[in-house]
């Protein structure tokens, strides 16, 4: 496992700083031309919006690292990520002549990891072709803000608050939104404008086991159970499950399907809260690394949550690839029963990816001479998005991508309407079978469609790709175990314990109530909920209730959980505990003069370990890597079956250990495991790592022991730089010394 480098990088933080003036002028600029213009034509409320004042603030915005992908990545283009941080004094002064509003902000920070790639890379002068920047998920914002109340009263604005609004924001930062800068004339930006996502992901999201219960009735004398319901997020994609009533085992047996744009450095995150009348008590969390998932294909497992004592989550994982040929489509209609229903949603087999140019010669709507307001409706079965409003044009460019899940492509159609948002009429509207695509070159075209009930020569440019959604499943022994296999940067690893082996996988009986994939909320998404309430109120028991619900309870948790909602109960010594246990350390004694007796130990008479330790700033935790063990002592004639059991000392609580698996049979056992522990930089730098390889033996064995110990005092001052190292085991732990 190789963590590649963070490097600092002051020399870019000299040339922002000094550049940071220019940076200002066109912040400033952004702020006139792009975003004062937008405000007022979005609402008549508005329409008086002005900014008084734009000063930035001295303080430059600063690069705290900077990450160069090589491996796994295109030729032509280079990625990089930057951890960035801005805490600036502004002064931002806006007023809204027509109600007497003035408001403004006074600091901005921004935290989190921004993507930049450069590409394509060409060989003429500048090299590079373009620049696309986003977040890979949602920064860190704060705002602080004067006149806020004034200016939430405002007709239009009154439905907001502070955090829907810095919600909002943050979206706008994160993919599938970027920023793209081309820097030459002939490179096909179009390219650029119709990014492909790298595949798909089919959560099944089944149920949980042995939940916190939070519910407590007689003024917490009776501690009673949770209504507990999840969150699962993919970049900037919000799902949220039911909410299962006084239940700590609930059954959810819901299905979600997230787009995938960018990885390394997209995951899957998941939190478990109990619904209540106040505030959502946090029930536990997940961290799965795609790139994992991708390699896997197909994932159905146990997974113990993070950050609480007890409970755990199956969930069942499936990577799908977009293929650009239609051969395996008939195989994928099979597997998700679509060619029997005649249903419009369901799982999809397809994705569809649409780029909207433009339009050319639109009519002039119901006014003879006066130019329209156009935008464009785009729906899929019972789904449907809106573009953007283009002002009095009859010749509108908008340039947005929409990506839309297919059941079935051989019965379903595109329709596109073009409308008139002034009028609330219709310009010009075609059909679109999307069987027609699957006749296509590569399932796409790339033309001008001529408008049915329009102008004469009223037509409109689009790129439209369809892709099928496949599994390719590899090739495996029935006896092989994906939790040996699958790293997870922040997975709690009390996962691998072997009573949490990957069990047979659950999926719901063939004729039970079909799960249906429910709708991410994204911003395009939250046009569609007029679509959505259309359906007969019996299309599907499984679509999310009120999925507007999400963004609110998001908030509201918003990541800070406070240590009361954690149930911190005193240190229990855990029952398979090591050295507290003094018969392991007689056993390691007498074992070690065995050995004395019989032969001549080396410099490391019970082996080494190789361990490869960093903390991460950017997520607050120390990141441990168990690589392997050598020359290790046998427990019996064949070998030992060694695992690593480790805590984060003076923690010695069963929810702060973190196991590997059992190799069998083995003195020199590779595990290749990433485990995490959350604690900050001043913190780890006080604390103690206790590292002790252990034989499994059966339960009750008599060959279940130690095989050696090892203690790694945290404060070193490389920590947040990381390294790799092969260690000393001793029987106490003591005198650790690095072998290489």
């Amino acid at each position: 496992v190789h963590f590649p480098d963070t490097e600092r990088a002051e020399w870019l933080n000299k040339t922002v700083k000094q550049m940071w003036p220019f940076i200002c002028q066109f912040i400033e600029k952004l702020f006139r031309e792009t975003i004062e213009p937008a405000v007022r034509g979005a609402n008549n409320h508005l329409s008086t919006f002005s900014f008084t004042k734009i000063d930035i603030g001295h303080q430059p915005l600063r690069i705290n690292g900077v990450k160069v992908y090589t491996e796994n990545v295109d030729k032509r283009q280079i990625i990089l990520d930057l951890q960035i941080s801005f805490v600036g004094n502004c002064e931002i002064d806006l007023e809204i002549k027509r109600y007497f509003c003035r408001a403004g902000v006074k600091s901005i920070q921004i935290h989190g990891t921004m993507r930049v790639i450069l590409e394509p890379l060409i060989g003429d002068m500048p090299l590079i072709g373009a620049l696309s920047l986003f977040f890979l998920r949602k920064p860190l914002l704060e705002i602080n803000w004067t006149g806020l109340t004034n200016l939430l009263d405002v007709p239009g604005l009154n439905g907001l608050s502070d955090t829907i609004i810095l919600d909002i924001i943050s979206n706008y930062l994160v993919l599938p939104n970027r920023i793209t800068v081309p820097l030459v004339s002939e490179v096909q930006i179009a390219q650029l404008r119709f990014p492909i996502p790298k595949g798909v992901l089919r959560i099944h999201f089944i149920e949980a086991q042995d939940l916190e219960g939070k519910d407590t009735y007689l003024k917490g004398i009776v501690k009673g159970k949770s209504d507990p319901y999840g969150i699962i997020r993919v970049g900037n994609q919000i799902f949220q499950s039911k909410v299962i009533k006084e239940n700590l085992n609930p059954k959810w047996n819901e299905v979600y399907e997230a787009l995938v744009y960018e990885h390394p450095g997209q995951e899957l995150e998941i939190e478990l809260f109990d619904e209540d009348p106040d505030k959502d008590d946090f029930l536990g969390s997940l961290m799965i690394d795609l790139i994992e998932v991708e390699k896997e294909r197909l994932l159905d497992e146990w997974f113990t949550l993070d950050e609480v004592s007890k409970g755990k989550l199956h969930l069942k994982l499936e990577w799908l690839t977009l293929m650009p040929t239609a051969e395996n489509l008939d195989k994928v209609l099979t597997s998700i029963r679509a060619d029997k229903d005649q249903a419009n949603d369901g799982l999809s087999s397809a994705l569809l990816i649409l780029y909207l140019d433009s339009a050319r010669n639109l009519p002039s709507g119901k006014k003879l001479n006066s130019n329209p307001n156009p935008l464009v409706l785009l729906s899929v079965g019972h789904k449907a998005q809106e573009s953007k409003i283009r002002y009095k044009t009859n010749e509108p460019v908008w340039e947005e991508n929409f990506t839309f899940f297919v059941h079935n492509p051989k019965r379903q159609d595109l329709e596109v309407e073009v409308r008139d948002e002034q009028h609330q009429c219709s310009l010009g509207n075609f059909k679109l079978p999307l069987s027609q695509l699957l006749e296509s070159e590569d399932l796409t075209m790339h033309q001008r469609f001529h408008l049915s009930n329009s102008g004469p020569n009223s037509t409109i440019n689009m790129k439209i790709a369809l892709r099928v959604l496949s599994l390719e499943k590899q090739a495996r022994s029935p006896d092989h175990q994906h939790s040996a296999q699958v790293k997870r940067p922040s997975l709690s690893k009390d996962a691998r314990k072997s009573s949490f082996k990957p069990q047979v996988p659950v999926s719901p009986p063939p004729d039970s109530n079909k799960p249906v994939p429910a709708s991410p909320v994204t911003d395009s998404d939250k046009k569609t909920d007029t679509a959505e309430k259309s359906q007969p109120p019996n299309a599907s028991p499984q679509w999310p209730t009120d999925l507007s619900r999400s963004s609110s309870s998001l908030h509201a948790s918003n990541f800070s959980y406070s240590p009361s909602h954690l149930s911190v109960k005193e240190p229990t010594p855990s029952i398979a505990s090591d050295i507290s246990l003094p018969i392991a350390t007689q056993e390691l004694r007498q074992r070690l003069r065995q050995l004395e007796n019989g032969t001549t130990l080396g410099q490391s008479p019970l082996g080494q370990i190789q361990l490869t330790i960093r903390h991460s700033s950017q997520r607050n935790k120390l990141i441990v890597v168990v690589h392997s063990c050598r020359n290790l002592i046998a427990f019996s004639e064949e070998g030992s079956d060694p695992y690593v059991r480790m805590y984060l000392l003076p923690d010695k609580r069963r929810s702060g250990r973190r196991k590997t698996h059992v190799s069998k049979k083995t003195l020199n056992p590779v595990f290749d495991q990433i485990f995490d522990f959350s604690v900050s930089l001043p913190e780890v730098q006080r604390r103690t790592l206790d590292v002790a390889v252990k034989n499994s033996g059966g339960f009750l064995s008599k060959d279940k022991g130690l095989l050696g110990k090892l203690l790694i005092p945290l404060a070193s001052e490389e920590l947040a730089k990381g390294w790799t190292q092969w260690y000393d085991l001793t029987e106490d732990g003591t005198r650790p010394h690095g072998a290489s």
